[in-house]
């Protein structure tokens, strides 16, 4: 029997593109997906595939009723958590692809997961350039004590910074928090004019027409830099792969892991 799968956001423009995925694969299986959109229909008549019979679902509650091994959760930030906390009390390892959660947030889930024995994978990007560009930019930040995050993504997106981003930072505070020349305090000028203070590193939200999501983390030396950039396409494909992997790796884990690479071997 494979991997049962509960999938919220199933419908949406990465969660159609995972349940196709997930469908795909020999050693998983969609049992539930949340939509309210489409809430009492079948997932397959959804997004398109006959075959696929799983029920959807307008709550989490109501899916993880199915006994999902993992529950993956695919919606917007301000649900997110309550759905995490929700598949942890009924038993589900969970992989977050969802942005816009807090570092305060994903403490209390720790806290949760570690409680009930329950692995928690929080990934703020599948694509494997994404998890390239923040191991690299580990590296460097070894050796380069100057550096800034410009993260770009579509008008409309919500929350600012992404959650690539937010996870960049993280994994950069890691290693040392980035150096300012000037302090933010002895600027002439507006402060906000430098980005935001965040977890040590300075970021700059971009939000235009045109952009799906790009990630550039720009290192700074006398008389040299280093640029490492991510730059996503229009179609969710790239992240399917590494969405699969994270289904197939959080049962082996207990707790809070934040990126992708926890399960990779690097």
């Amino acid at each position: 029997m494979g991997i049962r799968v509960c999938l919220a956001g199933a419908t949406g423009w990465a969660g159609s593109a995972l349940s196709r995925g997930l469908f795909e694969a020999s050693d998983t299986e969609i049992v539930a997906a949340v939509s309210r959109k489409h809430a009492g229909q079948t997932l397959g008549s959804a997004i398109g595939i006959p075959e696929l019979e799983a029920p959807v679902f307008a709550t989490a509650e109501e899916a993880l009723e199915t006994g999902a091994d993992v529950f993956v959760e695919y919606t917007k930030p301000e649900v997110a958590k309550q759905h995490v906390m929700a598949a942890l009390r009924k038993g589900a390892h969970v992989v977050v692809g969802t942005s816009g959660l807090t570092n305060a947030d994903y403490n209390e889930i720790g806290v949760l997961a570690r409680e009930v024995g329950r692995g928690v994978l929080a990934v703020g990007n599948f694509a494997l350039t994404a998890v390239l560009l923040q191991k690299f930019a580990e590296m460097a930040a070894r050796y380069i004590p100057h550096w800034e995050i410009i993260d770009y993504a579509s008008a409309d997106k919500i929350d600012s910074p992404s959650g690539t981003a937010q996870e960049l930072a993280s994994r950069l505070s890691m290693i040392r928090e980035s150096r300012l020349d000037i302090p933010l305090e002895q600027i002439h000028g507006p402060k906000e004019s430098r980005g935001v203070r965040l977890l040590g590193s300075q970021v700059h939200a971009v939000r235009l027409p045109g952009y799906v999501l790009s990630v550039e983390a720009i290192f700074g030396m006398p008389d040299q830099k280093l640029v490492l950039r991510h730059e996503s396409g229009s179609s969710a494909e790239p992240y399917v792969a590494g969405a699969l992997l994270a289904i197939r790796e959080v049962g082996k884990l207990v707790g809070l892991h934040r990126g992708l690479d926890t399960v990779m071997d690097f």
